[in-house]
């Protein structure tokens, strides 16, 4: 049995933990450094934008996937077959 695999916070596709504790915090330090107080914000702002717009990206795929599996009943519509310039100027 793999003792590693049951540990919490841990994801074998990352192949390491979700950093907490200590290492969060020195992970948030260095990012202050980096960045500065001042441009936290706008960073704080753009991820949350980035989050938002990309929840709104999965619902809206997730309504096209269950419009497009849910049977239709009845003969399906068929759009008119567009008309060429000529024939729109005579009828």
């Amino acid at each position: 049995m793999h003792m590693i695999a049951t540990l919490p916070g841990f994801h074998s596709f990352l192949a390491f933990g979700i950093p907490s504790g200590p290492d969060l915090l020195i992970l948030l330090v260095i990012v202050l450094v980096l960045f500065g107080a001042k441009r936290l914000p706008e960073l704080a702002r753009g991820l949350g934008q980035s989050v938002n717009e990309f929840k709104k990206a999965k619902d809206e795929f997730d309504k096209e996937v269950s419009k497009s599996s849910t049977p239709t009943t009845g003969t399906p519509e068929v759009p008119a077959a567009p008309q060429h310039k000529e024939e729109q100027k005579q009828g």
